[in-house]
């Protein structure tokens, strides 16, 4: 048996065996999961400011749920901890966008007038984003998402909440895809 795994490793074997377990070290020093979020093990902490609604039309309650979904998903899909202050990740800044617009209008068959076919919810968030220990990742830039409600001119308490929760939904993803999915 000592022949055969003489032979098998021979020379060549041993140093592919070198190689494969050298290139397991450097591997060692960034953390996986399996939501495709993967970054250095020295990062350990996120900081999450609350995002304050400056738009011209308020949502009273978006500003804490945004804020509150961004924590979740970090907690959710990465193995940071959250803190209030002096995060090894940072995110701060506010939301700029929330409108509701008609889109795709349509001839009321009733009143011969135009009526929205849609109505377009769109929110937009402006992130500032620091890792503190590689400022090359750094942005500051504003993710926006919308989403419609079919044949209706105003949005009212459950369809507004609905495109809202859908919204933010998307927002926070791509937040959370553009900050450490990129490792």
């Amino acid at each position: 048996m000592k022949g055969f795994f003489g032979r098998i490793m021979g020379k060549w074997g041993v140093r592919a065996l070198v190689l494969a377990v050298a290139g397991l070290v450097p591997a060692s020093c960034w953390v996986y999961s399996f939501s495709g979020v993967s970054m250095p093990a020295s990062i350990k902490t996120v900081q999450i400011d609350n995002f304050p609604n400056d738009a011209a039309l308020v949502n009273p309650t978006l500003s804490s749920y945004f804020t509150t979904e961004l924590q979740d998903i970090f907690l959710a899909r990465t193995n940071l901890q959250l803190v209030k202050s002096d995060g090894d990740l940072v995110f701060e800044g506010e939301i700029v966008t929330y409108e509701q617009t008609s889109v795709a209008p349509t001839i009321d068959a009733s009143t011969g007038k135009a009526v929205a076919g849609k109505v377009r919810l769109t929110i937009g968030v402006r992130v500032r984003f620091y890792n503190t220990q590689d400022e090359t990742q750094n942005f500051d830039r504003v993710f926006r998402n919308y989403a419609d409600l079919e044949g209706t001119e105003t949005l009212s308490g459950g369809q507004e909440q609905s495109l809202v929760d859908q919204i933010v939904e998307f927002l926070v993803e791509d937040i959370l895809n553009s900050s450490v999915a990129q490792w």
